[in-house]
């Protein structure tokens, strides 16, 4: 067969008809793969999971479902404890947590330590 010679929708179609046979083809070859471990674990007198267990293997793998908590974080709601406040401009707090603050980013680069700076 000459690729070349193809259309891209006709090697589109090709390549689709490909992906499909191989994943049958694989899949076969796991289903007989799976009746020889049966049939030996048979002939053996071991059940199939033993092996598998000793192995490290589960016997049926099982897929685990990802909850929305588990893709990002919730919001614990409302804003964090103020831990540090602005000695010049008392209203200005800041949590401790996230992106510092201009007046932090000053105070610090005068050399100054958070903890100088003071707790709320």
């Amino acid at each position: 067969m000459e690729l070349s010679a193809l259309s891209v929708q006709e090697l589109k179609r090709l390549h689709s008809r490909i992906e499909t046979e191989l994943k049958k083809r694989n899949d076969s070859a796991k289903r007989d793969l799976v009746k020889k471990f049966k049939k030996l674990a048979d002939e053996q007198g071991v059940p199939l999971e033993d092996v598998m267990k000793a192995a490290g293997v589960s016997a049926a793998p099982t897929r685990r479902r990802r909850t929305a908590g588990a893709t990002a974080k919730k919001k614990a709601g409302g804003k964090l404890p103020i831990k540090y406040r602005n000695p010049a401009d008392p209203s200005q707090g800041w949590s401790g947590h996230g992106r510092r603050p201009q007046w932090v980013l000053d105070w610090l680069a005068q050399g100054k330590s958070l903890d100088q700076l003071g707790k709320a």
